[in-house]
């Protein structure tokens, strides 16, 4: 798996990062949302220097002129509730990409600080020979978009596959490179060491679902 950890360079994305971060400033839930939107942007900016492209003919008021594009074979996929500030972004990049959507979240283990991950729910595309985009805001453990991709290829192998992510554990990045193709890229904007006893990452954000649409009700 090859690593695009963006944070080491710096850009306008530590802003970003930054406003993400702070507990003064991500408690405005539309903000956080955008910023992660953002980030989605700038992280497909990126990985669209990756992608395949064709030679197409465009035609101007005064002339003809060639210009490589995108092929269009991307399927966007996003782990609710989370992702989907981060779909969004991608999505306003790759606006001819389809769409897909998996529910993937921790159920707790009575009596215990431990976890299972459940995936309940899938609508997907056929993915067959695509370029998948698997998009998740925080990769902690890793075993959500193990997962995830785990019961997408139900619907298809796709031919290339790309991981975004806003903020990771060191601990999750090695957990999935063994969970996904070889050629898979992981485009993330920053990493943390550290991933605590019940699986957060630490100094990380905090729990991004809740930041991004209110807090949860837990089962």
């Amino acid at each position: 798996m090859q690593v695009h950890h963006l944070a080491k360079n710096n850009s306008i994305l530590n802003t970003f990062l930054h406003e993400l971060r702070s507990i003064s400033i991500q408690n405005d839930s539309m903000r956080f949302r955008r910023n992660i939107e953002r980030i989605g942007e700038i992280l497909s900016y990126e990985l669209s220097k990756t992608l395949n492209y064709s030679s197409q003919t465009t035609q101007t008021p005064l002339g003809d002129k060639a210009i490589e594009l995108p092929n269009k074979d991307i399927v966007i996929c996003s782990i609710l509730r989370a992702g989907l500030p981060l779909h969004r972004g991608v999505l306003n990049y790759f606006d001819h990409a389809g769409s897909a959507f998996i529910s993937a979240y921790r159920k707790s283990i009575k009596g215990t600080d431990d976890f299972e991950i459940k995936v309940e729910y899938v609508a997907c595309p056929d993915l067959e020979n695509k370029t998948l985009i698997l998009v998740d805001p925080m990769l902690a453990t890793g075993q959500s978009l193990a997962l995830t991709y785990e019961a997408l290829l139900q619907n298809g192998n796709p031919k290339q596959v790309h991981l975004v992510s806003v903020i990771g554990s060191m601990q999750g990045v090695d957990f999935i490179k063994d969970k996904f193709p070889e050629q898979t890229k992981l485009w993330i904007a920053d990493i943390d060491n550290v991933l605590n006893d019940k699986g957060y990452i630490i100094p990380g954000l905090g729990d991004a679902g809740d930041l991004a649409y209110g807090v949860k009700l837990q089962h």
